[in-house]
């Protein structure tokens, strides 16, 4: 059934980004590249992407996206100040005109008392007027590991289609 779910939901957000003339890119932590997975099993997916960053680490989040350092050490990686980053240097990077980033604790370890198991921020950057704008979203999803980052790839495509590409 999640298989069913996640296909309709990257089929839709193909059309409308099609229709719309736009492009997708995907910066992801705790998702491990799943995001980019599912839009890019749909055939005819490379009209509207061209590339996504798994961004495991700190380090990854630096040097393939720009994330500071400082904001790192600062908010943690799992943080709204990470995921514009991540966003906006995803856009950029990628030359999109709409990214998603997730960073999340997954599990079944990693979580503290401030950001438990399940935590995942999301951001989303696109353009209005030649200038980047950022959304993001913190949520909490229970389950094991697999649940989590299920639960965040389907936010993701949601979210993509409900409130950043309406329409």
């Amino acid at each position: 059934m999640d298989e069913k779910i996640l296909n309709q939901l990257s089929i839709e957000l193909g059309k409308r980004l099609k229709r719309k003339k736009l492009s997708v890119t995907c910066a992801e932590s705790c998702t491990g590249g799943w995001i980019a997975k599912v839009i890019t099993d749909i055939a005819g997916s490379s009209a509207y992407f061209n590339r996504g960053f798994v961004t495991y680490s700190n380090d990854a989040k630096h040097e393939m996206l720009g994330v500071l350092p400082e904001s790192l050490a600062q908010f943690g990686a799992v943080s709204e100040q990470i995921v514009k980053e991540m966003a906006k240097g995803a856009l950029i990077v990628a030359k999109a005109d709409v990214s998603v980033a997730v960073s999340g604790i997954a599990g079944p370890e990693g979580g503290s008392e401030e950001k438990p198991t399940g935590t995942v921020w999301f951001g989303f950057a696109f353009y209005i007027d030649e200038n980047i704008q950022t959304v993001t979203y913190r949520q909490h999803f229970s389950g094991d590991r697999n649940a989590v980052r299920l639960q965040a790839v389907i936010f993701s495509l949601k979210t993509l289609l409900d409130e950043i590409i309406k329409n």
